[in-house]
């Protein structure tokens, strides 16, 4: 399987020049997946920004996702939902959002997590974080090692996560990586985020 790139929203964003920016990256190259990604914001907001970002993520095949919140993944007919350790669980999650949508799992750096996330049936592990990242404060820090051990034992996918940039994403990349999940590395490229895009897509061919 190709290494895809797996894109995060910016913790904050504004709507309507942000929805304008994501338009010109996804159509700079290809991205397998959207998550909303929106911390200490009021409900109606990660609506707002759902209703304007979905569409255009969908349009291009790219599937989306919300960050935490099962929930409003139902209501708001959003492709899936990323949980953290401390989000809840895995079953609660597939409950709340049924069988067809993409349920995945921040694993960290732990085997044990990973392989009972993928036993009880979630779509990706992720791991991480692989390099410093000022998006959030990482837990723990994960060795490319995993991604090895994972790709050669499991046939789950599993996301690379933590201040990846074009720069530095090869190391993963050749560990086994299936997806590089990516936010101030593709936001905050010097050249743009189209140009970010197109890098790393350059990276995975």
């Amino acid at each position: 399987m190709t290494c895809r790139l797996y894109l995060i929203t910016p913790p904050k964003i504004e709507l309507v020049t942000f929805a304008q920016e994501l338009a010109r990256a996804l159509d700079a190259g290809d991205v397998a997946t959207l998550q909303l990604r929106l911390k200490d914001v009021r409900d109606d907001e990660v609506r707002r920004a759902a209703e304007a970002l979905m569409p255009i993520a969908q349009a291009r095949g790219v599937a989306f996702l919300i960050n935490d919140r099962p929930d409003l993944a139902t209501e708001l007919g959003a492709d899936g939902v990323h949980i953290g350790q401390e989000d809840g669980s895995y079953a609660q999650a597939r409950a709340t959002v049924g069988p067809d949508r993409i349920v995945g799992l921040t694993c960290h750096n732990s085997r044990h997590l990973a392989m009972e996330a993928a036993e009880a049936g979630a779509d990706y592990v992720a791991f991480g974080a692989f390099y410093p990242t000022l998006t959030k404060q990482p837990k723990t820090v994960a060795d490319p090692e995993i991604l090895c051990w994972w790709s050669a034992l499991m046939v789950v996918p599993c996301v690379a996560i933590g201040g990846i940039t074009a720069e530095n994403a090869r190391p993963l990349i050749e560990a086994g990586a299936d997806f590089l999940a990516v936010s101030a590395g593709v936001w905050e490229h010097p050249a743009g985020p189209a140009a970010a895009v197109r890098a790393f897509n350059t990276l995975c061919a």
